[in-house]
């Protein structure tokens, strides 16, 4: 067959898969922003703001690059204002719609290699399939798991998550980890990882581990915005906010900042068309409200909360305003024990951890 063909049967599935799912992106780059300072991530900062521009990756300066993505309108302001401050760039993905595209056929081709049914943590799953994977466990292993079913989401999808324990969560002794996933609706990677420690828990118990299991007892969250994730993969792959909808406050504009709606350092905004829009007020989304719900049940005994985002790689801890907690040195050690660990099993061309304060780091 001619190269020329098979060129053009390559583009038109292409087109197939992403026909008008992306459509929105056509045109929009990735830059990469060298930075070299504190005064460079300002600038970044306020045109951030300004312009209300997608972060895909909060640089480090002198350590690894800012990631950001212009519409062709927005990248002319930009660079030229990079420019003005020498702030070196480089152009990262020249095309996010075609990355996009790209993308959705490297996973059709993904799911058609697999001899057999994935299990939800080798995948993007569904919502639906994250909870129809929670019920499996909670009905297989009674002795240990409890699915809890926390409420319904802005669109009457059930939050569910399970709690692990040897001890049916009687023992006040035992710390809890209360481990959560997909707050930021695009960042897809995040549920597989709580859906693979479920199983690594209760279906793949290694004698290794077994002090994780029976000296602790877990809360796992894996989807905590399914509103939001399942308008990514219907509707918008880049969409990160929930999807509350409020006429009274934006006609046009839906959603909120998960990250930003709690009651901690919150920042009202007139602005909800905005990506880092926090809300009308703090907890004013059912999601966070699920959030602040277990951690007011089980203040007393959770001894980490771990929030799982990508992307970056970093192991990240409050406060979000650049002070430290009083445990900030305990934080750090913990960080930086888990950030080497993860390190010496991370892909050659992944970036180490960088371990630190969230507002100090990015």
């Amino acid at each position: 067959m001619d190269i020329h063909v098979i060129f053009i049967i390559f583009s038109v599935v292409l087109n197939t898969v992403s026909s008008g799912k992306h459509d929105k992106y056509a045109g929009y780059t990735v830059h990469g922003v060298h930075l070299r300072d504190v005064q460079d991530q300002r600038v970044l900062y306020e045109l951030q703001h300004k312009l209300n521009l997608d972060m895909w990756r909060y640089g480090v300066p002198g350590d690894r690059p800012s990631l950001v993505m212009l519409s062709p309108k927005q990248a002319d302001v930009v660079l030229n204002e990079l420019d003005r401050y020498g702030i070196k760039h480089y152009l990262d993905v020249a095309d996010v719609f075609w990355n996009l595209a790209e993308f959705d056929q490297n996973l059709i081709s993904y799911r058609r290699s697999r001899s057999e049914r994935l299990v939800p943590f080798e995948d993007y799953p569904t919502h639906a399939e994250v909870n129809a994977y929670l019920e499996r466990v909670a009905a297989q292993y009674p002795e240990i798991v409890t699915l809890v079913t926390a409420g319904k989401s802005w669109e009457s999808r059930d939050i569910k998550y399970l709690k692990i324990s040897t001890t049916n969560f009687t023992d006040s002794s035992k710390p809890i980890y209360f481990m959560m996933a997909m707050l930021h609706a695009r960042e897809w990677v995040t549920t597989p990882v709580t859906l693979y420690s479920i199983h690594r828990l209760v279906e793949n118990l290694r004698n290794e581990d077994r002090d994780l299991l029976e000296g602790t007892d877990w809360i796992i969250l894996p989807m905590a915005n399914p509103d939001g994730y399942e308008y990514s993969i219907s509707d918008d792959r880049m969409w990160r906010r929930t999807r509350s909808n409020r006429p009274e406050i934006s006609t046009t504009c839906v959603g909120v900042d998960g990250n930003r709606n709690f009651d901690a350092l919150y920042q009202p905004s007139n602005n909800p068309c905005s990506l880092t829009f926090p809300g009308p007020h703090a907890f004013s989304e059912i999601e966070t409200r699920i959030v602040r719900d277990i951690l007011h049940k089980y203040v007393d005994r959770i001894q980490v909360h771990l929030d799982i985002h990508s992307h970056g790689n970093y192991v990240l801890f409050p406060w979000g305003d650049g002070t430290l907690t009083p445990n900030a040195a305990q934080l750090f050690h913990v960080g930086s024990v888990m950030g080497a660990a993860m390190d010496s099993m991370k892909l050659p061309s992944a970036g180490f951890y960088r371990v630190g304060n969230s507002a100090l780091i990015l």
